[in-house]
């Protein structure tokens, strides 16, 4: 049955391949303008300034908006981790492939990891808007900073490892 439905499949991999791509670029790319340009400049005026209520205003809104925008980038992830699969699958590659096999390791153990906390940081648990409509300022403060330790450590390791991950899996290099 399994065989059957990869003999099925194998014609589409380029469609299947056009729709991972796209979802690594959605994933990859919807919030770094975000957090470059609007988050980052935020949350520094505001530290500057901390007494400055309109500095932690726009740091608040941004923040939230950030969420909201982040639910693209978290649509897009499972898409492209379901998308990979069936390439894998249906191309019948191996982890003999060393540049696949160093490419799923960086999914697996750096950014499915990187992406929960994500998924949990903007929308379930950590959403900051449900503690601020809660009323929970003190919550509300701590989410903020977790999320802007998160951005921190995160943003690095997506800075050198999306592109090592482009690269590996264009060029296919022998390692």
């Amino acid at each position: 049955m399994l065989e059957e439905l990869r003999q099925v499949l194998q014609p589409w991999y380029l469609q299947i391949k056009f729709i991972h791509l796209l979802a690594v670029m959605i994933w990859s790319f919807s919030t770094a303008v975000a957090y470059t340009w609007f988050i980052r400049s935020a949350w520094i005026s505001w530290k500057k300034h901390p007494d400055v209520a309109a500095l932690k205003k726009r740091r608040d809104w941004l923040m939230e908006q950030f969420d909201k925008g982040a639910s693209l980038e978290h649509i897009a992830f499972p898409v492209l981790l379901l998308s990979g699969g069936l390439l894998f699958w249906t191309t019948g590659w191996t982890l003999e492939s060393h540049w696949l096999a160093v490419k799923l390791l960086l999914v697996t153990g750096v950014f499915v990891p990187m992406e929960i906390v994500d998924y949990w940081l903007s929308h379930f648990g950590g959403s900051k808007r449900q503690w601020r409509e809660k009323g929970d300022h003190a919550r509300y403060e701590k989410l903020m900073q977790w999320h802007w330790a998160f951005f921190r450590i995160s943003t690095p390791l997506v800075a050198i490892f999306i592109p090592l991950i482009i690269y590996l899996a264009v060029v296919k290099p022998a390692l």
